[in-house]
């Protein structure tokens, strides 16, 4: 039997590989059509999952918030994921999927945990190619290119604890961001992140910031704008450092992941001095010892204006030399 460390090293492996694992679960019936859907979010993000224990109901909370669990002396608040999504959990609710993002530890009821299934991220489609709703950041197919292949909705977690716990949120403005950052002439930030919610904190970041930027919603979407930045800077004489001083990105990411983009970017001579500053709702040392194995210049937790700010700051010094 594996130990917990020889799982988390392996999901480590997975992650630097464009590669990832997707605990599986059910909400219980679609209100639309009664259909019994599969929803998934990344096993990195899991911290464990129980038999729901005894929920304490909270005080005029959130509508879809169930209350809060004692789960070995920790007190975590328990989000009704399936009231979330609009389904009807005819078997109950009755599993607890502990989940940590961004320093925050949260946990969600579910009516029922089916597997674990190990994916490529390029068999997840973005959420705005498959018309997704506002709560998925892709479909995953399960199958491959399998014309019968099972499909699975990828949660964006971000979205929902903003919607379900806004109170958590940092303010974002020039306070909390510190001074402005004066990049070089003509040049911007390259984002990619596929949660909508994690772009719209993004953007008023660098806006206090008054960093100018251009945003995309997936590592592929950023690779290919950087090859036409590459394109138009080489007829113009130039280096694309010229026109992107900076990448910003997310980890997990539909069709290529952080980590691989961020690998290409530092495997490439014609991208010889642009910086990677990785933002992941991925915390722990774990992680951060895998961003500076792929070569990403700097790290920093979703959603923490102050270090957001410091780590761009920071990079853009040390390019500055």
């Amino acid at each position: 039997m594996k130990t917990a460390e020889q799982e988390i090293e392996e999901r480590s492996k997975l992650a630097g590989s464009n590669q990832f694992e997707l605990l599986l679960f059910r909400l219980g019936e679609s209100r639309n059509n009664g259909q019994r859907e599969l929803f998934g979010i990344n096993v990195f993000k899991v911290r464990e999952v129980l038999v729901l224990p005894h929920i304490t109901e909270l005080a005029q909370a959130h509508e879809h918030m169930l209350g809060v669990a004692n789960i070995r002396g920790q007190i975590i608040p328990v989000i009704d994921l399936p009231a979330v999504v609009g389904c009807n959990p005819k078997k109950g609710r009755t599993i607890l999927m502990v989940t940590e993002y961004a320093r925050t530890v949260q946990a969600f009821a579910v009516e029922e945990v089916n597997e674990i299934v190990r994916l490529e991220w390029n068999q997840v489609l973005p959420a705005d190619a498959s018309q997704g709703g506002a709560l998925i950041t892709g479909i995953a197919r399960l199958d491959g290119e399998r014309a019968d292949t099972r499909l699975a909705q990828v949660l964006d977690v971000e979205q929902i604890l903003k919607n379900v716990m806004p109170s958590t949120a940092q303010e974002i403005n020039r306070e909390a961001v510190g001074p402005e950052v004066v990049l070089p002439e003509g040049t911007c930030l390259l984002v990619a992140d596929d949660s909508a919610v994690a772009r719209s904190v993004i953007e008023l970041g660098l806006k206090a910031m008054g960093v100018p930027y251009i945003m995309t919603k997936s590592g592929k979407e950023a690779w290919d704008k950087l090859g036409e930045f590459a394109a138009d800077a080489k007829a113009q004489g130039k280096h694309v450092k010229e026109k992107i001083c900076l990448v910003l990105t997310d980890v997990e990411m539909p069709e290529m992941d952080g980590f691989t983009l961020t690998r290409n970017i530092k495997a490439s001579r014609q991208f010889d001095g642009i910086p990677v500053v990785i933002h992941s709702s991925l915390t722990g040392a774990t992680n951060e010892n895998l961003v500076k194995s792929v070569g990403a210049d700097a790290y920093v937790a979703k959603f923490q204006p102050r270090e957001f700010a410091a780590a761009i700051r920071g990079v853009m010094e040390k390019v500055r030399g």
